[in-house]
């Protein structure tokens, strides 16, 4: 028996070792799994690699994970003694087989923390775990730590503003700096979109990875409207082949509420309890929120159309809806306020022409006076609104009325009417 476990611990040295020189011989892999493979056939190494996909035949996993987990356990306890570079051998192949071990990834944090481990090395091993356990809560909330400690790199960017503002302030040297950490933070953020969609496509209603994916824009994009812009606009495609997802809608329901904030609306209007503040915005910011709505709308007509039957979009068009409905009603207060303003700057320039004329120079025009538009959207556009009827309670009652005289789904039927009863109980009383 003695010799059996020597053997073994042979064997699985042996394995941790290939897997070690695996990512040193091919640092480009991309993806790992396990062969199925109930016993070893050939005298060769378990670990196999094909096109940057690393595979472990699952016979050797009963041996592997045991002698990496007590291994790791003794050096805990102190009563095993690990150099620096047998550690991250160990836990990367604890954490390969088993990402949910608090302990490895522990472990890992003081090896990066005392210079050992580079964060760039530990993302990378967390987005491999994904790929085979794209749920693993361990791997995201290491992966947020990580990020943290990136972010403490640059002061200005671990506030929430990421160096932006200061770019005015700074000397010609400081600026390229500063344009070197944004640069180096978007490849940052861009890398971690990609992580969170593959984990998203692997495993349906991933609320780990959609959660670190609004963490990231909290954190290292906030302020920068354009990432949230592109979020919403290359995150069509993706809701669109996952229909059923609410995780993917509830991601777009963030941004949208971020993007309404950011045009300075106040982040009290999403309150529970109501606004909290009186929030001032420009024409041109209510019509840029308008259409912001009335594209999502339309975007989830769409899919209501072409994908009947699918609740996540009725429940996604009900929250979109209502958002719209509170934004409105919160900006009718303001705009009351401000036609008040309007009406007395008309007054003023009514008695400045009455002036004018007594004076004898009523019939002069200003050439802006001749100045008009040839299109009357355009003109609407400018002064900030929509077209009338665009979103409003009768246009929804219309477009359920329109897809239940069509509607053939039963299913379908059942969400149009549902979203029907909502829009009485809830908006129509509150309107």
């Amino acid at each position: 028996m003695a010799e059996s476990e020597e053997e073994v611990d042979v064997l699985v040295q042996r394995v941790v070792k290939d897997i070690s020189n695996a990512f040193k011989r091919h640092p480009s892999i991309d993806e790992i799994g396990f062969i199925q493979c109930p016993e070893a056939r050939y005298n060769r190494s378990p670990i196999v690699l094909l096109e940057n996909k690393l595979g472990v035949e699952s016979w050797c996993v009963k041996f592997l994970l045991p002698y990496v987990h007590n291994k790791l356990l003794l050096y805990r306890q102190r009563k095993h003694w690990l150099d620096r570079e047998a550690l991250v051998d160990i836990t990367c192949t604890l954490l390969l087989l088993n990402p949910d071990f608090t302990t490895a990834w522990n472990v890992r944090k003081e090896l990066l923390q005392c210079g050992a481990l580079s964060p760039e090395r530990d993302l990378y091993l967390g987005k491999l775990t994904l790929t085979k356990f794209p749920k693993s809560p361990e791997t995201w909330i290491h992966r947020r730590w990580v990020l943290q400690q990136i972010l403490n790199r640059f002061p200005a960017v671990g506030h929430h503003k990421i160096l932006l503002r200061r770019e005015a302030e700074v000397e010609v040297a400081d600026a390229e700096i500063t344009q070197h950490a944004n640069d180096h933070l978007a490849q940052i953020i861009l890398q971690e979109m990609m992580v969170c969609a593959d984990a998203a496509s692997r495993y349906p209603s991933n609320y780990n990875a959609w959660s670190h994916r609004i963490w990231v824009l909290r954190h290292m994009a906030q302020g920068n409207s354009k990432v949230f812009h592109d979020e919403l606009s290359s995150l069509r495609l993706w809701v669109s082949m996952h229909v059923s997802d609410h995780s993917g809608f509830h991601y777009r329901q963030f941004l949208l509420k971020e993007l309404i904030t950011d045009l300075n609306l106040g982040p009290e209007l999403w309150s529970n309890s109501g606004p909290q503040k009186q929030a001032s915005s420009s024409p041109d910011s209510s019509y840029l929120v308008d259409q912001l709505f009335y594209q999502e709308m339309e975007f989830c007509s769409d899919l209501i159309l072409s994908f009947p039957g699918h609740e996540a979009l009725w429940s996604h068009r009900r929250h979109v809806f209502y958002l719209w409905h509170q934004w409105k009603e919160h900006h009718r207060d303001c705009s009351s306020s401000r036609d008040s303003q309007l009406k007395h700057l008309s007054e003023l320039e009514d008695q400045g022409r009455s002036c004018l004329s007594r004076h004898g120079h009523g019939s002069v025009l200003m050439e802006v006076d001749l100045v008009s538009l040839e299109d009357p959207e355009e003109e609407k556009k400018l002064r900030g609104v929509l077209p009338p009827g665009v979103l409003n309670l009768p246009a929804e009652h219309l477009f359920v009325s329109s897809l239940l005289d069509s509607c053939c789904s039963h299913e379908q039927r059942s969400l149009a009417l549902a979203y029907r009863k909502w829009l009485d109980m809830v908006i129509g009383v509150q309107s």
